[in-house]
């Protein structure tokens, strides 16, 4: 058997997505063998993970991102004509036209342009709307990232539940085993002098971080004292306010921008607390990241968040300043609670392993084409 995975989103600047894709690939193709796995469009290395941009050349981006451009016109058979060899295409949202005669496939990451469309632009909620729709149409099985994503597909899109299968993502090694002077090599490169409570995400409306700086404020002088927030991540959509807002100067509080893959897993091991206040995820890699790291998390009590927690981390409402505020000042205080959430996560993430997420993959892919 022979599947061919789109992988358009490696070309193009993305988060968690790309996240997944480009492990999934490198996972898929030491369980299977690239000669089982190929990767739509004509990519046969994964390069570095650089979430703002391309894992490709540029030349080599842009002719493969005019060829995708060109086979997604309406009856153009390019596509079908150019595969050959090929039993299952696993589609993306960024393959409008999708091969005829070839068993499709996808992958159901979030709802959330059904449920909170103004959190996205106009145009992606109508891309992944119609990506989801067609899948519901053409798919002969679909992945879905977690138990809330399938529940979702279900009841708001109309799949058959049968046809779902349910595939946690995985989280890097990395996260699992950095090394002290790891941590404090990347402490002191981004000059941090006291503890600090860390978030990691797009900077975007749906990740809630005004919330977040809400809480920071309204802790005790002395834990805020002691304590800074660290905001890390990119600029995504809707973000100008926010961003003039962390750059104010604020005391105790640090916007670090885009951070790069490789320092992440110690930014992230270094961290007294974790918190992901989000208000709707798909499956939230920096929670499962965090536990990986053994950091006490804080996370929301909606959407797929308490699932992916696993009853490892303190749950709060993400609409609640009081709430976010009363956790803080709960794990910042107790070394106790903090050493038993981290131990409780790490535990927790031993399921999110690349490994297992290939393993079952392979296995959707053998009922996909049986």
């Amino acid at each position: 058997m022979r599947v061919l995975i789109d992988g358009t989103t490696l070309l193009l600047r993305s988060a968690g997505v790309k996240n997944y894709i480009y492990y999934w690939i490198a996972a898929l193709w030491k369980a299977a063998g690239k000669d089982k796995i190929g990767v739509y469009p004509f990519l046969n290395g994964l390069g570095g993970l650089q979430h703002e941009k391309s894992s490709a050349s540029p030349a080599g981006t842009w002719a493969r991102l005019a060829w995708v451009l060109f086979s997604n016109i309406r009856g153009n058979p390019l596509l079908s004509l150019t595969i050959r060899g090929v039993d299952l295409f696993h589609a993306s949202l960024h393959t409008v036209n999708p091969p005829r005669r070839i068993p499709l496939t996808g992958t159901l990451h979030d709802f959330t342009c059904s449920l909170m469309p103004e959190t996205h632009t106009p145009g992606n909620v109508r891309a992944t709307l119609a990506y989801a729709q067609r899948l519901r149409r053409q798919a002969r099985r679909v992945i879905a990232v977690s138990a809330q994503t399938k529940s979702d597909a279900v009841r708001l899109m109309g799949f058959d539940p049968e046809c779902i299968d349910v595939i946690h993502h995985g989280v890097d090694d990395a996260y699992r085993r950095v090394a002290p002077q790891e941590v404090a090599r990347v402490q002191a490169a981004y000059g941090f002098a006291k503890p600090y409570i860390l978030f990691v995400g797009t900077i975007e409306p749906r990740k809630n971080v005004p919330l977040l700086l809400d809480a920071y404020f309204q802790l005790r002088a002395s834990t805020r004292d002691e304590f800074e927030l660290v905001i890390a991540g990119p600029r995504g959509w809707s973000s100008e306010l926010l961003i003039r807002r962390l750059g104010g100067g604020f005391k105790g509080v640090r916007y670090l921008g885009y951070v790069p893959e490789k320092d992440l897993p110690a930014l992230t091991a270094g961290a007294a607390v974790f918190v992901y206040p989000s208000l709707y995820e798909g499956f939230g890699f920096p929670v499962a990241q965090a536990m990986a790291a053994g950091v006490p998390v804080i996370t929301s009590n909606l959407s797929s968040l308490p699932e992916i927690a696993g009853g490892a981390a303190v749950l709060i409402d993400p609409r609640s300043v009081a709430e976010m505020t009363a956790a803080l000042e709960r794990v910042l205080l107790s070394p106790s609670l903090a050493a038993e959430l981290g131990s409780r996560g790490r535990m927790r993430a031993a399921h999110f392993t690349w490994e297992r997420c290939a393993r079952e993959s392979l296995a959707f892919f053998e009922r996909a084409a049986g």
